[in-house]
């Protein structure tokens, strides 16, 4: 095999803090060790499709380490194996458009592929290998669910934005003695739920891992204020449900590589709690807080160590793969191993036990 001269790299999926980290450890790591020539690609496998490349230097990403999002744009809507077209008559009809995309990279000289992005935008990059493009995978998503790997990055900075909204909740259930509920990003993984109600003092937490029960909700708000605490914290999983019942989802989204649009649990769980408790209940949803601001040091350095080594398995010839955190060490892993398979909170969870074991309810 010749020596690679020229790398695409493309964000896809949902955005997050340190996707401008990892772009400038690929450009710098590209250019300043390997030799390589950098082409961004904007806007996803959508720009791959309609040709938006442009080339990145050292001086183009000089500077965006703190910054969140992605200079390069995203998007989870252009799946080039699905991608939708309208025709004359208006009928909508799906064409496989990765030819072209192969022939897209082929004019461009570009010779390899780093691919940024979720479960989703990482199937995408194990089809196009399995077509014989030469592609290595970056793991991102706040939600923190892919299976071969210890952390995606991203993550931390969703967990510190929705541990600092607890803390703010806290001062303000206490001074009216309401219960609040605070509802968090994380699909069909209870990760932030979790992590962040442990860090910020919740009594109640409810994901998708163990469907819960209102009466024992209400149960665990009621024995508080007998106790003489007047108030209650809880955090709710958009993902969570009750037993015997189905997740709440706010939109279904065609097109999209995650088409169901969950949301809406935690006013649904606040009016429950309202009527059976007799408190004055309230209810925030974090929603896209989660995915903005400035990276954690943890998710930059994380960023910079997964585009480092990305790079790394491009100048070796290793395709296929996708870098992971394997603490404390950065690996490869097979993208079929990375894909496919959920990463959810285990029942058996250390994390759960001692949540519990400071009182901490889950309604089951």
């Amino acid at each position: 095999m010749s020596k690679i001269k020229r790398i695409g790299v493309l964000t896809g999926g949902g955005d997050c803090p340190g996707l401008n980290a990892v772009l400038r450890a690929v450009v710098k790591a590209a250019t300043q060790e390997h030799g390589l020539e950098v082409i961004g690609i904007e806007d996803g496998f959508g720009g791959l499709i309609e040709g938006r490349l442009r080339r990145l230097t050292v001086q183009d990403v000089s500077g965006i380490l703190p910054r969140g999002g992605t200079i390069l744009g995203t998007t989870n809507r252009d799946n080039p194996f699905k991608y939708p077209v309208i025709l004359e008559n208006g009928q909508r009809v799906y064409k496989d458009k990765s030819a072209e995309i192969m022939d897209t990279l082929s004019g461009q000289g570009i010779e390899a592929l780093v691919i940024i992005g979720g479960d989703g935008s990482l199937s995408i990059a194990r089809e196009f290998h399995e077509q014989g493009l030469p592609v290595v995978g970056i793991p991102k998503t706040i939600d923190n669910d892919l299976s071969a790997t210890d952390a995606t990055f991203g993550f931390d900075t969703a967990l510190v934005t929705a541990t600092e909204a607890l803390d703010k909740l806290h001062t303000t259930a206490e001074s009216h003695h309401r219960v609040m509920i605070l509802e968090v990003m994380g699909r069909y993984a209870g990760w932030i739920a979790l992590e962040a109600g442990i860090a910020g003092g919740a009594d109640v937490i409810l994901i998708p891992e163990i469907p819960f029960d209102y009466a024992k909700i209400c149960a665990k708000v009621v024995k508080r204020r007998e106790q003489g605490k007047r108030f209650s914290i809880v955090v709710v999983a958009e993902g969570a449900k009750p037993l015997g019942g189905e997740m709440v989802v706010q939109q279904v989204i065609a097109d999209s590589a995650d088409p169901i649009r969950l949301g809406g649990i935690g006013n649904v769980v606040g009016k429950q709690l309202e009527a059976c408790t007799g408190m004055e209940t309230r209810v925030t949803v974090l929603g896209h807080l989660q995915r903005g601001g400035s990276p954690t040091p943890f998710d930059r350095i994380l960023g910079t160590r997964y585009g480092v080594k990305a790079v790394e398995l491009v100048a070796k010839g290793e395709f296929g793969k996708m870098v992971s955190l394997r603490t404390p060490d950065i690996v490869a892993v097979a993208l079929e191993e990375a894909v496919g398979v959920l990463r959810t909170v285990p029942l058996d969870s250390d994390l759960i036990r001692a949540a519990k074991s400071v009182g901490i309810g889950f309604g089951d």
